[in-house]
């Protein structure tokens, strides 16, 4: 039995009816890999099943404590059933990218049962009409509650279902399990007292009918505290969110983004997918004629080691306020803006990582008002729905360098959707996975009606930004050239273009005229 951390109790107390702090990772496969070109629903069970025991949050659920007398505890559920947590569905004809985000979006806005483990596992079939992809690929959707993830493990789950080799390894025996019994009220309530009075901190914290009394106080003092902030200039994405979700997604390629980043001198792999995200929301607000005259600010979180630390304490997550440029009509400028600001924080330099695609870290935004106990951070959590502290997020999810495996099916794609709150209701996911970045946001309904053109926003500003870094390029190694020398040619002996096509472009038709979906999944 262990306990819930502070941290992550300010994940449940910050839930409501249209904001859920749930997490959704998303694979999908080219099954043509596996044995006999195709895997089973039965098969992937029986993989999840024989590796159970390795992480707890399969099988352990949470309890609270009577009287909310201190922080809930993780117990192993003597109901567990994998076949609850597993589920298996299919989209309907044609099976293309749209359909799947819809679906995603769908099953990743429904609450998770507070009684039970705090996951849920979609084998998801159909996607017969995905750019690259040959028909009976699949994806794994996999649904965690943000307080069942740790810090430096939010993609543990992910990794220990995989393998590096498409030859899957013999199936590991399902081991024993017997679990433990669940403590009792009495037991919950004295563990509760003990900790209260060992913890100076503890007896702070109001209870029962004396919470609400000093809350309304509390609120005021934090909200006032929050507006002595510089005012950001509010958009769409500071209101309250609807209990609907919308998802969308550009795969790039990561030499693409090294291109980029030799715009500015110094800049790193990050400073040119922020300036892309930022570019990305310039766009799509500018098209709405709602582009603020003032710059935006997006809340970035990064793991960082402190020096007086123990060599083995885990890294604590810092926020950093990140000014975007979207101000700025010139992308080059837009990307000095942002470098500029990484260069001189002391918190980028003391990242984990601290290297191309700095480790972001993955939680949202409102893991930032976990600084102090559940009452102040629950007030802290209401002042900022009226005095937004950014504009958006931005959180890196990082994955696998090399290819993994499911069974032998090669895994081609990793994204993830990410929670939104009341105030804050644009995240971008950044993620990486073999030699690929994979920009998501994740918005709500009413906020981005259009998903698609958000995406397509960001995909026209990396456009822009590669097309000038190849500009750059070539205008280079023009001096290299001898007299009279040509520009490499084509296959058919033309010049090449302008613009190298890159991972980013419109998809190409579908053999037979049957268009593709402009899905980057492939």
């Amino acid at each position: 039995m262990r306990q819930l951390s502070r941290n992550d109790t300010l994940f449940l107390a910050s839930e409501s009816a249209h904001s859920k702090s749930n997490v959704s990772l998303i694979q999908i496969y080219d099954p043509s890999t596996a044995p006999e070109g195709r895997l089973r629903f039965k098969g992937i069970l029986s993989l999840i099943e024989s590796r159970l025991h390795r992480s707890p949050i399969f099988r352990q659920k949470l309890i609270e404590v009577p009287l909310g007398l201190d922080e809930p505890y993780w117990i192993e559920d003597e109901n567990f059933d994998l076949e609850y947590h597993v589920r298996h569905i299919a989209l309907p004809k044609p099976g293309d990218w749209r359909q799947f985000c819809i679906q995603a979006s769908r099953i990743h806005a429904r609450p998770l049962d507070l009684n039970r483990p705090l996951w849920e596992l979609y084998v998801i079939e159909g996607l017969d009409s995905l750019l690259d992809l040959p028909q009976d690929s699949f994806a794994l959707l996999t649904k965690l509650h943000h307080a069942a993830i740790d810090v430096d493990l939010g993609t543990e789950i992910i990794t220990l279902l995989h393998d590096t080799s498409p030859r899957p390894p013999a199936p590991e025996p399902p081991e024993p399990w017997f679990p433990e019994s669940a403590p009792s009220s009495l037991e919950l309530v004295w563990r509760g007292l003990v900790n209260t009075a060992t913890s100076p901190r503890r007896l702070l914290q109001p209870l029962g009918n004396a919470a609400a009394r000093v809350a309304p106080a509390v609120r005021e003092f934090t909200a006032e505290l929050l507006h002595k902030e510089e005012p950001f200039p509010v958009t769409r994405f500071n209101s309250v969110v609807s209990p609907y979700r919308v998802f969308e997604t550009r795969r790039f390629l990561l030499d693409e983004f090294r291109a980029i980043r030799t715009l500015v001198p110094g800049a790193k792999v990050n400073d040119a997918v922020i300036a892309v995200c930022a570019g990305g929301l310039r766009r799509y607000l500018e098209a709405n004629d709602e582009l603020p005259a003032q710059d935006l600010a997006a809340l970035m979180p990064l793991y960082v080691r402190h020096p007086q630390a123990d060599p083995g304490a885990r890294p604590q997550v810092e926020w950093m306020q990140m000014m975007l440029g979207t101000h700025l009509a010139d992308p080059v400028r837009r990307l000095a803006h942002i470098r500029k600001q990484t260069a001189a924080s002391p918190l980028v330099a003391r990242a984990i990582g601290a290297r191309e695609l700095t480790d972001l870290g993955t939680h949202a935004p409102a893991a930032t008002l976990a600084i102090t106990g559940k009452m102040l951070g629950r007030a802290l959590l209401d002042a900022s729905r009226r005095a937004p502290l950014a504009n958006c997020a931005i959180a890196n999810v990082p994955g696998p360098s090399v290819p993994l495996y499911l069974n032998g099916a090669r895994m081609t794609y990793f994204s993830a959707i990410m929670p939104i709150n009341d105030g804050l209701g644009l995240v971008f996911a950044v993620t990486s996975y073999d030699g690929r970045v994979i920009v998501s946001p994740t918005s709500c309904r009413e906020q981005m009606p259009d998903p698609e053109f958000f995406a397509q926003c960001v995909r026209e500003c990396f456009q822009e930004y590669l097309a000038l870094a190849q500009r750059r390029a070539r205008a280079k190694a023009a001096p290299a050239l001898g007299r009279g020398a040509k520009p490499p040619a084509g296959k058919s002996g033309r010049a090449a273009p302008a613009a190298a096509r890159s991972a980013a472009t419109a998809p190409r038709a579908a053999p037979g005229g049957r268009p593709r979906s402009r899905a980057p999944a492939g």
